[in-house]
């Protein structure tokens, strides 16, 4: 059963930055894995920040969070970073990551379709106090 256990995020200033980790577990070794990044709104709904591809770690981002937020890839590990820069207090959230298994012909389609991601970590809290 492949698994997801994200670490990182917490408490920090505005201006700061924070990393937040997400690693696999449970998957074959063929397999590979869009990774993605999910911010939860003021309504309860999960926002997608961004995803990175295992097999060539080719990054997707939303428009709105592109040049603070920055996705790595860590493949050996099969664990992807969300580093959050120049954090403001509307970026205090509850974040989690979340996986799709695809190949290298699909993952262009899939990686930025949040609606296709069907493995999800836990909830992550990020606090930005002023």
């Amino acid at each position: 059963q492949v698994l997801l256990v994200t670490s990182g995020g917490g408490s920090v200033q505005t201006g700061g930055s924070l990393r937040i980790s997400c690693a696999v577990s449970g998957y074959k070794s063929s397999s590979e894995f869009c990774l993605g990044w999910f911010r939860q709104t003021p309504t309860k709904e999960y926002d997608w920040v961004g995803s990175i591809f295992t097999g060539t770690g080719s990054t997707y981002a939303a428009d709105s969070e592109k040049g603070r937020f920055t996705i790595s890839l860590d493949n050996a590990r099969k664990t992807s970073h969300l580093q959050l820069h120049n954090l403001k207090p509307e970026d205090s959230a509850v974040y989690k990551c979340a996986a799709v298994e695809t190949d290298r012909i699909n993952s262009d389609y899939v990686c930025p379709r949040p609606i296709l991601y069907n493995i999800w970590g836990q909830e992550t809290p990020v606090t930005v106090s002023s």
